[in-house]
């Protein structure tokens, strides 16, 4: 455990200072470890006083004793009741699955209204991602980009048929966002980690670039969709516009996102009549 715990460059020291900062607002609270691995996050929540419950697609691997970690394909469905946790915590996880939106609304089943989800997953928005996606369609200038070599992580058919890939489902801050407000999330807090270097070379050419194509982005489709309320407008055009041009996520190593639940996933709805199209209009 303190290989990693103790180890900044790991998500994990990182997940272990938060869990710690919120030490009291844990306490005897059920938080739903996903997918809980060796079970390293689940043996800090303990020490927090939390009441942790584990799942994974291979609880074989879970190692904390004393405690049963049950399967579940997170994609699938999470055997436990409506309204059942207070937070969820999805740790390396998200861009492992391939049905995200799934995922979300699964996670607001299963969570109070009010409760919390955090996710950390590698970062798809510094700038070195970027960057990298732009020469190979790859995660970092290291690797190839997704493929059925390095991305089929682990298959044991004697214990499920399910396959555990590799980061082919990587997913940026953007993207987020949006599925947590399509599934009924909004954003509380996006931690920095810690800082990319090939991110932090490359920010003096690129940000100014970025930093003027965001804000003339943000006007111009200010001036579209004049239906749409502009209050409205400025409320989600603004909230991504700020998320592109903070220098911390375009630096940042890895990204650690807390969303809070607004509402069900069943009772979100932004649809508008002024925006939609019928399908005899778009042939």
């Amino acid at each position: 455990m303190e290989d990693y715990t103790k180890n900044y460059k790991s998500p994990k020291y990182h997940v272990k200072k938060y869990l710690d900062e919120i030490r009291d607002e844990l306490m005897d609270k059920i938080v739903l470890d996903i997918p809980a691995g060796t079970g390293v996050t689940t043996q800090i929540l303990l020490n927090n006083g939390a009441r942790p419950v584990p799942f994974d697609l291979f609880p074989e691997y879970f190692t904390v004793k004393g405690l049963a970690c049950r399967r579940a394909d997170i994609t699938d469905h999470i055997p436990v009741e409506d309204g059942y946790a207070y937070m969820v915590i999805c740790q390396e996880g998200i861009e492992h699955f391939s049905d995200q939106v799934k995922t979300f609304k699964e996670f607001n089943r299963v969570l109070q209204k009010g409760g919390k989800l955090f996710i950390t997953t590698p970062s798809y928005s510094n700038l070195s991602a970027r960057f990298s996606y732009f020469l190979f369609e790859s995660e970092n200038n290291k690797k190839m980009p997704p493929n059925e070599i390095d991305d089929i992580w682990m298959s044991d058919k004697s214990i499920s048929n399910e396959i555990y890939h590799g980061h082919i489902f990587l997913v940026g801050l953007q993207k987020l966002r949006t599925i947590g407000r399509l599934t009924g999330f909004s954003v509380s807090d996006n931690k920095y980690i810690r800082i990319s270097k090939g991110s932090l070379f490359l920010f003096p050419f690129f940000y100014p670039i970025i930093f003027i194509s965001s804000w003339l982005r943000y006007f111009r489709n200010l001036k579209k969709n004049k239906e749409v309320p502009m209050e409205f407008k400025k409320a989600v055009y603004g909230e991504q516009l700020k998320m592109n041009v903070n220098p911390k996520n375009l630096l940042n190593r890895h990204t650690f996102i807390v969303f809070e639940k607004e509402k069900n996933a069943g009772e979100v709805d932004f649809r508008m009549e002024s925006t939609m199209k019928s399908f005899e209009k778009t042939t």
